[in-house]
């Protein structure tokens, strides 16, 4: 006992020594229930245009974005919050950053600029791989622009972080100015903080924003809704609050004597769209179009009005699907996103209120309560109007995705490791860590089969840099317990016969997730199998940059607190 107690002493002296986090935090969570929900309207976040337009000609654009911390105001009657920010400025940085609207065929370059203090605002955790500066000062950062397929130079590595004024660099640093070709099909990315063992705590922190690729001549033939009122971003996410307003995160590890601060999951109850937590927006009697993202750390999202109305699919993730599909909900994980159109004038109410019925830890976690049972609330006008918007019977086609050409299959293991008391230590790809050597090498315009096999309880929302897959298949484990120790042993899929054990039932993929994913939730105990494309899926084209360079590509679980910890493996494309 007297040693665990010095191992978390020591664990804690190093952690305030740093200079990398404050050493005092303030005590008790905000009671929600002092919290009115739906007071404060929905924000429309600021927008930055990626591009410029000389003589009615688009042109490449450069930006300056940086990073700040500042105070941001969630709640009407919730004390100023300190946060980190993306924005052109300070007084114009914002939770989440700007929108930023890109161009099909038009480079944007981005200056990510980090003007984060010394310290950091929240906890984290030294003992597990965490960038930290030599120096011990400066909070390490690095932007990813998930969904893009671009170089990896601009990736944003784990490794290559950066901090303020970039005093400081990570071992795989590569480039002040990022550079985004916007090449692939239109749709909806996202950017966030990407550092090694810091994801968790820099996107905890507000380190979020959406980005959007449009090709005017594919989409607006479609008729969808369009323009600022009738296309808007939905960025949502979950965060716990100190009684002071500043964002609650746990200060110690559910294996104190192991990880003083690490935990496997961060839960917040207040539920917030756009920066405000549980808002309102007016809408009329029409089509809308919502891109909405799950920004959470850990939370999955099951969206569904309470009134009926449905979400009519037309995306999911970056890419178009190729005909709408309709459904009453839709289950969303970290990082994933549903491009949706609902139809106000089919709401027999004049309100409606968006809600989330998903447990958490996600599938076999506590119900939902009062608090992050609601996400926002719509109050529609009762006049009724003409909409010239349309959902098409056809969206977007892409090339056929042949399995026969599938270079090679692999099998990707999900593993969960506990201490002595059950409790999570670290999790795991196929039994490596980060560092251990890459033993996912796709040759550059081919297509992988990629088994992802879950031996733990949670799912994992997957998510690849760079390729993009369809999931073709999920199938059930049968004596998994058997095929499990054989794996602990062993850990090899082949060697364990793992035809033996898919035998069991298939679960269905959901219709509007059939078509090409960056995301996609990994059901425990079953093998879900994926075609991985490393190629543009609109045209089947090799990429005008060498993906095979420094310092290469990731595939991880998009549960934060378990990338940080180590469920996160090198991907590095070949000629």
């Amino acid at each position: 006992m007297f040693e665990v107690k010095r191992i978390w002493v020591f664990n804690m002296i190093f952690l305030a020594l740093s200079g990398l986090v404050t050493t005092t935090w303030a005590d008790g969570l905000i009671d929600l229930k002092k919290l009115e929900m739906f007071v404060d309207e929905l924000p429309d976040m600021p927008k930055i245009q990626g591009f410029d337009v000389v003589n009615g000609v688009p042109k490449t654009k450069s930006l300056k974005i940086g990073m700040y911390q500042k105070l941001w105001t969630f709640h009407r009657d919730l004390p100023s919050t300190p946060v980190f920010a993306y924005g052109i400025s300070r007084e114009a940085a914002s939770v989440p950053g700007p929108t930023i609207e890109a161009l099909h065929g038009i480079d944007t370059h981005v200056t990510w600029q980090n003007h984060l203090p010394s310290k950091h605002i929240l906890p984290w955790d030294p003992t597990i791989p965490t960038a930290i500066p030599r120096s011990r000062l400066g909070i390490p950062t690095v932007v990813h622009l998930h969904g893009a397929i671009d170089e990896p130079e601009s990736d944003g590595n784990a490794k290559s972080w950066f901090t303020a004024g970039f005093r400081e660099r990570g071992p795989m640093w590569t480039k002040t100015t990022y550079h985004y070709r916007n090449m692939q099909h239109p749709g909806n990315l996202w950017y966030h903080d990407h550092a090694m063992g810091l994801t968790r705590v820099n996107l905890l922190a507000g380190l979020i924003g959406a980005y959007v690729i449009r090709h005017p001549g594919v989409e607006d033939p479609l008729g969808l809704p369009s323009g600022d009122e009738f296309d808007r971003p939905l960025v949502v996410f979950d965060r716990g609050f100190n009684a002071d307003g500043s964002i609650y995160m746990n200060r110690t590890g559910n294996n104190p004597s192991i990880h003083p601060q690490w935990r496997p999951e961060y839960f917040g109850d207040a539920i917030v769209v756009n920066g405000k937590a549980w808002p309102r927006v007016t809408v009329r009697r029409r089509k809308y179009r919502f891109r909405i993202r799950n920004a959470s750390n850990a939370r999955f999202f099951k969206f569904f009005f309470t009134n009926g109305l449905r979400f009519i699919h037309v995306a999911s993730d970056s890419a178009y699907l190729e005909e709408p599909i309709s459904t009453n909900e839709t289950l969303l994980g970290p990082s994933e996103i549903a491009d949706v159109v609902v139809d106000f004038s089919k709401s027999m109410s004049d309100t409606a209120i968006l809600a989330n019925g998903a447990p958490y830890p996600y599938p076999g976690g506590d119900p939902v309560n009062e608090a992050n049972g609601n996400v926002m609330k719509f109050v529609i006008k009762n006049e009724p109007e003409v909409d010239m918007w349309r959902v098409p019977k056809t969206l977007i086609k892409y090339p056929r995705a042949d399995l026969s050409g599938a270079l090679q299959t692999r099998y990707i293991v999900m593993y969960e490791y506990t201490s002595v008391t059950g409790e999570p230590t670290h999790l795991y790809i196929n039994g490596k860590s980060y560092d251990d050597p890459v033993t996912e090498t796709p040759k550059v315009g081919t297509s992988e089969v990629w088994n992802v096999i879950n031996l733990t309880q949670d799912n994992h929302p997957l998510h690849i840099h760079l390729g993009l897959f369809k999931v073709l298949d999920q199938t059930e484990l049968v004596n998994e317990d058997r095929f499990k120790a054989c794996m602990t042993k062993i850990n090899d899929a082949i060697k364990c016969n793992i035809t033996n054990y898919t035998r069991g039932k298939n679960l269905e993929v959901p219709a509007h997730e059939k078509g090409w994913k960056n995301v996609y939730k990994i059901t425990p105990g079953y093998v879900t199998k994926i075609l991985v494309r490393f190629s543009y899926i609109h045209s089947n084209a090799t990429y005008p940059f060498d993906a095979t360079k420094d310092p290469g590509y990731v595939y991880h679980c998009h549960i934060l607190d378990h990338e940080d910890n180590v469920m996160i493996r090198p991907l590095r494309p070949i000629q």
